[in-house]
């Protein structure tokens, strides 16, 4: 028997192995890839930075959209924060100004409503007193009677 052995030729014989010929075909895929991908880079480039623009701007969209509600709800809280200090300060106002008048009252002091209506009688006094007097001059008082002029003490005489 004679063996004789067959050259291998560049190209691998179908159905001899199939683990070789599907790596074989792996390797022209890889290699057909690589050449596809240097005659188109430049427009698959151009794409990708395009579509990342794109991104980018939906995003920065949405950001500053968040960004403004964000900034109007701290605005609103502030000023929701503010009414009800200044409400605050009102009510502690209101227990001091009692707490005052009526420290006053208790010394005596007469309030602000009391002269108010102290003023008021006494402009309603003071017009009733220019309704009522007369309109002509008023009568001079008699003078007051003339006073005896002192009588001398009668002298005693000795004797």
């Amino acid at each position: 028997m004679s063996s004789k052995s067959t050259p291998r030729s560049a190209t691998p014989s179908s159905g001899a192995d199939p683990v070789r010929d599907s790596a074989h075909q792996i390797w022209l895929a890889g290699l057909g890839a690589f050449t596809k991908a240097q005659q188109e880079g430049g427009k698959v480039f151009d794409a990708l930075v395009q579509e990342g623009l794109t991104m980018q701007r939906k995003a920065q969209a949405t950001a500053e959209g968040k960004l403004a509600e964000a900034s109007q709800k701290v605005s609103s809280l502030a000023h929701e924060i503010g009414d009800r200090a200044t409400g605050q300060w009102d009510k502690l106002e209101g227990l001091f100004e009692d707490r005052v008048a009526r420290a006053l009252q208790r010394l005596g002091i007469p309030s602000a409503r009391d002269v108010q209506l102290l003023n008021a009688r006494l402009a309603e006094l003071e017009r009733l007193l220019q309704t009522r007097a007369p309109r002509s001059a008023p009568a001079k008082k008699a003078a007051p009677a003339k006073k005896a002029a002192p009588r001398k003490a009668a002298r005693k005489t000795k004797g």
